[in-house]
């Protein structure tokens, strides 16, 4: 191990460090229908009982079980009650509603029998011999599945599909969900173009941040993208300018060692104090991280496009669960097959998580050629955390997994 590991930051360091720094950015109200992919900062509950009324689950016909009980097979039909019609009550002997599913059933009702048990003819229901009816049958009783003023979404809830079913379903219109933070990214260098520009053979188009972008989106995230040019003055000029109209900025590339690689330097001439920078990890050792005395945190990423997009997911994406109030995730997988890795830095392995028929995770490695493939991340739908203290990884082990594709499609 060279001294210069031994005084970096640990990815254990790193990731406590930033935790730490997580931050309540308030609330405010969305259209329910805007909210899908929010977190919930109040509970919804339920306006009335679920379902609101004793709700037919059969078509067929409603009848009292009393007269069935009492020896009735023939029954004469009185009405026919669709889904949304005001309830048919039956007083007299041996008389039926023909019903419909999802129609409310009068209290003086309760049971359906199907259609598949009964016959009709001239306005007669004649339940089939050997037909049992029990009471309340195919039906679904009012309040059975909440009651009124009961919860049924949790607060710190992170909002999906059935959320919003839901949502509607008790007339929530809006929603009062977690601030998200407004966030900038930042590419730097030189060596960049932009994507509708035929690069120079010596030139790259801009790809990191359109990346950062989509991770973010996933997240419910509109950053605002800037691309700067490795000039001290410009950096120092519009990272100011940032650093007062933002609550985050993630930069990529400009924080290693290099003649070129002035972010860190113009950082600290902003007055943002530096946490750490290089941490015991691969890819993205430069790393660097801190926070500006009006608030604002900076994540500096290296420019190498894996290095960008690990650190992203290894370490903003936590931070931001942790400021929504989103409770920490641990996936851990099997290493589906032997790996060595020989200098003394916590390794990320490009995997592909797979489930096996018998339920595990299994994590087959899709090494790639360093951290400049960002085309091997096409093959992989994570990364495999691999302890520094070893360098070499047996078949079987399980370690901690940092998914940033569903594993499951």
């Amino acid at each position: 191990m060279t001294n210069d590991s031994i005084h970096m930051t640990t990815v254990e360091e790193a990731g406590f460090i930033i935790a730490s720094n997580a931050k309540d950015y308030g609330t405010e109200e969305l259209p329910f229908e805007e909210a899908l992919g929010r977190v919930l900062a109040e509970p919804i509950t339920a306006d009335r009982d679920l379902p609101p009324y004793n709700r037919v689950t059969m078509d067929g016909i409603a009848i009292r079980i009393q007269d069935f009980l009492n020896g009735a097979r023939r029954f004469f039909i009185q009405a026919t009650q669709a889904a949304g019609d005001p309830p048919v009550d039956i007083y007299v002997q041996n008389n039926c509603v023909e019903i419909m599913t999802g129609a409310s059933l009068a209290a003086t009702i309760n049971a359906v029998v199907p259609y598949e048990q009964i016959d009709i003819t001239d306005g007669i229901a004649c339940i089939k011999e050997g037909v049992d009816v029990l009471q309340n049958q195919n039906t679904h009783p009012q309040g059975k599945d909440k009651k009124q003023h009961e919860m049924m979404v949790a607060a710190g809830t992170t909002i999906d599909a059935t959320t919003i079913n839901i949502a509607a379903a008790v007339g929530k219109t809006m929603l009062l969900v977690k601030k998200l933070p407004r966030v900038v990214i930042i590419s730097t260098g030189d060596e960049l173009v932009a994507v509708n520009e035929t690069p120079l053979p010596y030139q790259v188009r801009r790809s990191n941040n359109y990346g950062m972008q989509a991770v973010l989106a996933q997240h419910s995230i509109r950053p605002f993208l800037l691309h700067l040019p490795d000039e001290p003055a410009v950096l120092r000029q519009q990272l100011q300018a940032c650093l007062e109209a933002y609550d985050v900025i993630l930069l990529s590339g400009g924080v290693s060692m290099g003649k070129f690689d002035y972010v860190p330097r113009v950082l600290e001439e902003l007055q943002v104090v530096k946490f750490f920078h290089k941490v015991r990890q691969r890819p993205g050792k430069p790393f660097w991280f801190g926070t500006h005395i009006a608030g604002a945190l900076v994540f500096a990423f290296p420019g190498n496009p894996v290095a960008s997009f690990m650190c992203l997911h290894r370490y903003f994406i936590p931070w931001l669960a942790a400021s929504q109030g989103i409770a920490p995730k641990n996936t851990v997988a099997v290493l589906g097959e032997a790996v060595a890795f020989a200098p003394a830095l916590q390794y990320f392995l490009q995997v592909n998580m797979q489930v096996s028929p018998d339920g595990t995770l299994v994590a087959m490695p899709a090494a790639g050629n360093g951290s400049g493939d960002f085309a091997n991340l096409t093959a992989a739908n994570a990364f495999l955390e691999l302890p520094a203290n070893r360098d070499s990884f047996e078949k079987g082990g399980v370690f901690r997994a940092w998914p940033f594709k569903n594993i499951l499609w």
